[in-house]
């Protein structure tokens, strides 16, 4: 969990980004692949970018929501959200499929806030999916859930293709 000395103050907005922002979108991702590289092995295209093959879909499939977010009025990230059936095939539920807050914006609330405010647009049962390997994000998912949901919420352990996952599920009413 956060060290609250780096809260502070700051207006966190949550806009659904419109088509023409996919641009700024597939440019965040670069900075999100880059940091996820560390975990995951992604390979650079011959242009030098990792790319996210899947990113239009969020303006043609319906149960996708793409997001960005803002702090204090500037780019501090994005979210995309999508509806479907859980990581272990059940009924549907909200899935955090990528969430991205840039760097030196890390550590001051942010990212908590922003979950927070589009885990209430979306009520209902949610999953969150964490790879094995990434400790920080588990810390930060551990206690952004804790925080909303007002206790503790431990992840169960799931194995999909191979991949070791922390999966977090919850209910945002």
């Amino acid at each position: 969990m956060s060290d609250s000395r780096y809260f502070f103050p700051v207006l966190v907005e949550i806009i659904p980004a419109k088509a023409d922002q996919e641009p700024i979108l597939a440019n965040l991702m670069e900075f999100y692949a880059h940091d996820f590289s560390e975990f995951v092995e992604l390979e650079l295209g011959p242009d030098g970018r990792f790319g996210y093959n899947s990113l239009s879909l969020y303006w043609k499939e319906p149960g996708r929501y793409p997001f960005l977010i803002k702090a204090g009025g500037t780019l501090a990230g994005f979210a995309l959200i999508q509806e479907g059936p859980g990581i272990s095939g059940g009924d549907p539920v909200w899935d955090m499929a990528e969430f991205f807050i840039i760097r030196g914006r890390r550590r001051r609330g942010i990212g908590m806030k922003a979950a927070h405010e589009l885990w209430r647009r979306f009520p209902g049962k949610w999953e969150v999916r964490v790879r094995e390997r990434n400790r920080g994000a588990k810390e930060f998912w551990a206690g952004a859930i804790a925080a909303f949901t007002g206790q503790i919420v431990p992840p169960t352990a799931f194995q999909k293709n191979g991949v070791l996952w922390q999966v977090f599920s919850f209910l945002s009413d």
